[in-house]
């Protein structure tokens, strides 16, 4: 599972710009699409710049590239619910492309009938299902440049003696399954603390794509349950809420991750 920062419901301004690509927003609820960046251009030679396209495809591993064609015309689709930096960062090498290849912007709203088309699936690690049901995959307001950011929540409350050692080994276990963030909000009351723990990472680029075993990392957190008297969910009225914070243990990236106070 990767984490971290993305796109998906606005583009990230000030930070890519594009000649050919444009960004369509993903849509949740029943619409439930993709976020897209989408280049409809022509080529002189489509064939060599499909080659070259693929070429260039091996180095994104982790994307989904679909080509529609109808004679020298593309459309050329970047899809996912989650759109990385890698994924801009692809669109970014396919545009060098098209300017080496002389292509030409083409008006959206002209006729285009596939005649055929070519799809580049992503290399994707095999499916798991989430373990531990204490696990929540949430998502963030925008921050900077209109990113959000994709996290594991986890509410808990445990002795307030033991909420510093508790914290330590997250942090350690954290390191164990490559997670670099991690911030929390708490309430303390009564000799006892609620907690609302997250865990992601940041900006995924190309050259450092950070994958994460999710039943591992729920794994040893749920061993802490033995060691500290911890239990998931909060307890207490709305009032022992976990407001306070955010505390931050480990943050890349902070400005894209973590609202200024």
């Amino acid at each position: 599972m990767i984490l971290g920062v993305y796109w998906c419901f606005k583009f990230p301004d000030h930070l890519y710009d594009f000649t050919f690509f444009k960004f369509y927003p993903g849509y949740g609820g029943h619409a439930d699409n993709p976020a897209e960046l989408a280049a409809r251009v022509q080529v002189e030679n489509i064939t060599d710049f499909l080659i070259k396209l693929e070429k260039l495809k091996t180095n994104f591993r982790q994307t989904h590239v679909q080509v529609n064609i109808n004679g020298n015309q593309l459309i050329i689709n970047i899809g996912d619910y989650l759109l990385f930096d890698y994924h801009f960062q692809l669109a970014t090498e396919i545009e060098e492309l098209l300017i080496r290849e002389n292509a030409l912007l083409l008006d959206s709203s002209i006729p285009f009938i596939i005649q055929f088309n070519k799809s580049y699936p992503p290399e994707r690690d095999e499916f798991k299902s989430i373990e531990h049901r204490f696990i929540q995959m949430v998502g963030s307001d925008f921050k900077k440049n209109n990113a959000e950011n994709y996290m594991v929540r986890i509410d808990c409350n445990l002795p307030l003696q033991h909420k510093q050692n508790l914290i330590h080994d997250l942090v350690q276990i954290c390191q164990e399954e490559n997670l670099n963030v991690f911030y929390y909000h708490d309430s303390d009351f009564n000799e006892h603390c609620n907690l609302m723990l997250f865990f992601s990472n940041g900006r995924q680029k190309k050259e450092n794509i950070q994958q994460v075993d999710i039943n591992s990392f729920g794994s040893k957190v749920r061993l802490l349950t033995q060691k500290y008297s911890l239990h998931f969910g909060h307890f207490g009225s709305f009032k022992e809420y976990p407001l306070q914070g955010p505390h931050v243990s480990l943050m890349l990236d902070k400005e894209y991750i973590v609202n200024k106070k």
